[in-house]
Parts: structure tokens; sequence; C-alpha cells
């Protein structure tokens, strides 16, 4: 199974306001860069899309390290937070509804096609991908 390393950051200039987001999605040799904005949204929102637009990239079934700086996205995995919401028909433990359902179960439906693992990178320190996708998602928000 091939390997692929993606880095991903999602940014809003205020929450809610204009959004960003940037993956780099890196396989052997190979280096490509995303991004995207939304006029009104939040930074989960953002945060969220760039890892499921970086697994769509993919062509087939990867074994796929995801760096990101989102406690939000990286906790939901290791800490088991999605499979308690699906248990309780998407409540959280305090029975409201889980925010960005939606885009959760899109990236649970990615998540089952590769073998993805999640690491948590501090933000805005020394990663030199990390700060590439926080300017990729930065730059996505001047252009809307």
């Amino acid at each position: 199974m091939e390997e692929v390393t993606i880095y991903t950051d999602g940014a809003c200039s205020g929450n809610p306001g204009p959004g960003g987001w940037g993956a780099i999605l890196m396989h052997k040799d190979n280096k490509k860069e995303i991004s995207g904005g939304k006029k009104d949204t939040t930074n989960n929102v953002m945060e969220l899309t760039a890892v499921i637009e970086a697994l769509k990239l993919l062509k087939y079934p990867c074994k796929v390290n995801v760096y990101s700086d989102s406690a939000y996205v990286v906790n939901a995995f290791l800490q088991h937070w999605i499979n308690g919401w699906q248990r309780n028909n998407w409540k959280t433990s305090d029975k409201k509804d889980v925010k960005n359902k939606e885009l959760w179960q899109e990236l649970i439906e990615l998540t089952k096609v590769h073998d993805v693992t999640f690491f948590k990178v501090k933000g805005h320190a020394d990663n030199e991908y990390n700060n590439r996708c926080d300017e990729l998602a930065r730059n996505a928000i001047l252009s809307l």
C-alpha cells in the first residue's frame, strides 16, 4: 500500500467569517499544494475541509499520515469522539447536536477507504509544512 503524508490547516478571519484551508500532500518525491476558501464559515469547518479535500485527491486506497494543528480534528479520532457521536445518533455527551455533522460523516467515509493515522502538531511553531499550510489557508482568505 502506497504511503502518503498530508499536512493540513484551516484559518478564519473572525469566527465565523471569511475562511480558508490549505493542505500539502507528499508521496515519495512528489509534493502537491491545494487550498480553498469560503466567504462565511468557521475555523473548525476549514480545518475539516482541508483534511477532506486532501483525502479526496487520492485515487486509490493508501496508508495516510495526516498532520494537523487542530485538536478538534485530531482528537475526534484519537480520543474516539466520533465513535460516541455515531453511537449517540450524532449527539455530544451533553446531548447537543454535533456541529458540522455532514463534514464529519464525509471524513469518516474517507477514513474507511484509506488507512488514516492522525497526528497533532503544534501550530505556528517551527514545522515548515504546517506553517506553509497556514500560509495557503490565509492566502485563500485574501483571494475570496
